[in-house]
């Protein structure tokens, strides 16, 4: 049994530890949500002066398309951030993903960087912001430097427990597959925390690992302020027909989206009907992407008297904020897309409704909380359908209260503050 004085030194020592710990957050990607998860923690970690040192290790890439969330740093004097870019070299040798086995080389070359630097700043604990680069690695039973925990994004094993939902043989395999993942990685000893972004996995996780370590964690959303929001400059700026429901198409705009699927689905309205169109596709996309989108476009607009407003731009926070208020709808046709969605969490902000995929946790998602309605996002007809749907009776389509449940559990406060408290 510990005298008093044990008690008060193991304490101090406790308190000793935490001042000195370093804390290592690992992410390579650049695009789509990553720069606002970690705008996030940068932003929790400095307003709450937490202490220790908090070294992020990113793309080049990221330094020069995220200035907005490298400079928070400055917003904190006494600040014990720092942004560390890998080289450009080893940005290089990470960038080939277009087969499988190009995909494996690189994520075993990313972990051999996160045990590189790792070591270099001599990390406490690595916090990897997106796991599932890790899957071959930790597969192998491979052992980084130090404590590891990580953000579980994208898995799909427990999707045969949704409604309605059917899979292929390749589906299985994959199933199979994550499942060794998932058993190698518990096992491992260097595991801390596995936080799990899709917020329905972790009770299916508890059930076959009791002890496992598997904490629920909210995809972040900021709830706006909409005194400060004017939509109708963003109208004035479209010349958007104030008689036209209006659907937002956001985000990187490409096939996975469903564009084309949604492109098909117009020319096959009555012409009474896409009268009462518009389409807005706010997002940035790749230059041949592009273009193919635009052809198409101008070809249905050709025949069709419906509004299509392409914006091919980056858009800041506070725009993105704007064009879903903007809105009356938000698209979200996604290709068979595995995990969550900020799509989803932007609309619920934004108390506007949805018209999603049914597959996996984004169909499972906007039937549980009400968000919207939802359809196979794979065929036209249906798409057509839930447009004609959502003309004749979006009002019906969503649960208000549900909808807000759904953002303030995903506020952004609470995903850092979950992140920092289980590290």
């Amino acid at each position: 049994m510990k005298t008093n004085c044990e008690v008060v030194q193991s304490s101090l020592q406790a308190s000793e530890n935490k001042l000195d710990r370093k804390i290592m957050l690992f992410d390579l990607k650049f695009a789509g949500h990553h720069a606002n998860y970690i705008r996030h923690l940068v932003r929790y970690w400095g307003d709450n002066r937490i202490p220790g040192r908090l070294d992020i290790v990113v793309s080049p890439h990221f330094i020069q398309r995220h200035q907005d969330v490298v400079v928070l740093v400055e917003q904190y004097p006494q600040s014990t951030i720092n942004f560390i870019p890998i080289s450009t070299q080893e940005s290089l040798n990470i960038e080939a993903d277009k087969t499988a086995f190009e995909r494996a080389v690189r994520n075993l070359r990313e972990w051999r960087l996160l045990c590189k630097y790792a070591a270099s700043l001599n990390a406490d604990q690595c916090m990897i912001m997106y796991l599932d680069t890790c899957e071959l690695p930790l597969t192998l039973g491979l052992k980084p430097p130090c404590p590891i925990s990580g953000i579980y994004f994208r898995p799909t094993f427990h999707y045969s427990t949704f409604s309605s939902y059917r899979f292929s043989i390749k589906e299985k395999l994959q199933q199979f597959r994550e499942r060794l993942f998932l058993h190698r990685t518990l096992q491992n000893p260097k595991l801390h925390t596995l936080f799990c972004l899709d917020p329905l996995v972790d009770q299916t996780i508890k059930q076959i690992y009791p002890e496992a370590r598997a904490i629920p964690l909210a995809d972040p959303v900021e709830i706006p302020d909409l005194s400060s929001l004017q939509p109708q400059t963003l109208q004035e700026k479209h010349k958007i027909h104030p008689d036209r429901t209006v659907f937002l198409l956001f985000g990187f705009i490409d096939e996975r989206k469903g564009i084309y699927q949604l492109l098909e689905a117009l020319r096959s309205l009555p012409s009474e009907v896409c009268q009462q169109l518009c389409i807005l596709v706010v997002g940035q996309a790749n230059p041949s992407e592009k273009a193919a989108i635009c052809t198409q476009i101008d070809l249905l607009c050709q025949t069709q008297p419906v509004q299509i407003i392409p914006h091919f731009k980056f858009v800041s926070e506070e725009e993105v904020r704007t064009y879903f208020q903007l809105t009356d709808m938000v698209l979200a046709l996604y290709q068979r897309h595995v995990g969550m969605s900020g799509i989803l969490l932007l609309a619920a902000a934004a108390g506007k409704p949805v018209i999603s995929t049914n597959y996996g946790l984004m169909g499972e998602l906007v039937k549980r909380y009400q968000l919207g309605l939802t359809v196979d996002s794979t065929k036209t007809e249906a798409i057509a359908q839930g447009l004609l749907q959502c003309l004749n009776s979006k009002e019906m389509l969503y649960n208000p209260e549900k909808m807000k449940q759904f953002a303030e559990e995903n506020d952004s406060k609470r995903f850092a503050e979950t992140v920092f408290q289980n590290l």
